[in-house]
Order: structure tokens, then sequence, then C-alpha cells
């Protein structure tokens, strides 16, 4: 496990720029890998994420950063949006650094990556909590409409869209993993916020295709609240059989 000691305050997050038709009705707890091809410790957490990335009632993102590419690997998936993200999760957690492999579950819990029995037992403590509903409809040419359904006594929150592809596998070339090949899972191309919800009904229309410089395999939508950053509502839809 690596670990990025938080030496500044940074500033205030950046804005950053569902499977079938229709995404499924079941609730989503949103789980999220901050890790690193540069990193020794992330191949056995990634690894899980493509366990979990098998679960209807999960969505299992992974989001790479960029931190660690200056000792030896550049890893070709980092963004600094990323980073940006993972560091105000530290600050809403109170904790003090950042570290590869994280798990995030929920936008209110967090582990270590690699620790299984502990993030099992986070993914079954937030789905006991209420979620908004949240649907995805695929429309033509990357369209896409979002709805996010009335709900009481949740704050104002944010809304996410999300482009990652299935799988992606590296030769490592450099660094702490060189000689090896990697294999990463649901791995973030392009984030974007869409809008604002209050509590109140919202359809929102988006477009795919500009979240990254290709078509993603999927979107996904996240609500997530202002004030805590846990993620209050999510839905997912596969891409890769839409036509767009």
């Amino acid at each position: 496990m690596r670990y990025l000691k938080l030496t500044v305050l940074f500033a205030a997050f950046l804005l950053l720029t569902p499977f079938s038709a229709q995404a499924a009705e079941k609730t989503l707890t949103v789980v999220e890998l901050f890790t690193s091809q540069g990193c020794s410790s992330c191949p056995p957490a990634d690894s899980y994420v493509g366990e979990l990335a098998k679960r209807d009632d999960v969505l299992a993102l992974s989001f790479h950063v960029d931190y660690w590419d200056y000792i030896g690997w550049k890893d070709p998936f980092a963004n600094p949006q990323h980073t940006v993200r993972q560091r105000r999760y530290s600050r809403q957690m109170n904790l003090s650094y950042v570290y590869t492999p994280q798990v995030v579950i929920q936008g209110s819990e967090q582990a270590v990556g690699s620790n299984i029995a502990d993030i099992n037992k986070k993914i079954a403590k937030t789905q006991r909590n209420d979620s908004v509903p949240v649907t995805i409809k695929q429309k033509s040419g990357g369209d896409v409409q979002i709805s996010v359904e009335a709900f009481k006594d949740q704050g104002s929150a944010e809304i996410y869209l999300i482009g990652f592809d299935n799988s992606h596998s590296t030769d490592i070339r450099r660094g702490e993993n060189s000689g090896r090949k990697l294999y990463n899972y649901n791995v973030v191309r392009g984030m974007r916020r869409i809008g604002t919800w209050s509590g109140k009904a919202v359809t929102i229309p988006a477009n795919v295709l500009n979240l990254a410089k290709h078509k993603p395999d999927n979107c996904a939508v996240i609500v997530q609240s202002k004030q805590t950053g846990r993620i209050l509502g999510a839905a997912k839809l596969s891409l890769t059989n839409s036509g767009t």
C-alpha cells in the first residue's frame, strides 16, 4: 500500500468535465477504487474490482491517479481529476494522506483496496441506507436521458455522468510492476458534472460521446451530496451494443 502525504490544502473539488436500453431498477452501491499501474500493491485490488464488476447491485469504478507517475511508469489511464476526487474524500474523512489502493464505498466509507473482507462488510453496511431512484435511458447518437426521482431529506447534491471501459490489459515496461501484464476493470475514462438535485424530480439530457477521446463501453450516473460526499443514488448503462 502506497501513501502520499497531503501537505497543502487543495482548491474546492473541480467540476468534472447505464445495462440495456434502460438502467436496472436495482439499488446500486458505488465502489470507487483509486489505483495506479505504477503501484506494486494495486494489482490484487484491481483484480477484485473485476469481480465486483460482475455484480448487479454494485457499480465498481477504477479511478487511476497520477501521483505515482513520476516513479518510473506513466499510467495511461491516470487523470489529475481522479487525484482531486480522492483528495476531496480524504478531507471529508479526516485523513491526512492519500494512498493506493484505496476503495471508497458509497462516498462514505473507505478501506484498503486489497482488504476484501472489509470492503464486503462496508458494502453490506451502506446497502442498508435509503437510495434515491436514478435511471438512464438510451436515446440516439450517444444521447442519454437521466432521471432522478423526488426524495425527501437528502439535502442538495451534484449529478455526475461517467464514462468507463469494461477492461484493459497493459504490458508494463518500467517502474514497480515492470515486466508484468496488468489487467484493469471498469476503467473510468471521463467524468463530468451535468446538473444539481435538491430533492425534486429532475430529468437531464446528456451525451456520452464527449466524455472521453473515444466512446466508452459504459456510462453511469451518480448523485452525490454536496455536504458530505455520500452517494445518494446511481445507475449504469452498457453502451457496447447500443449502436451509438
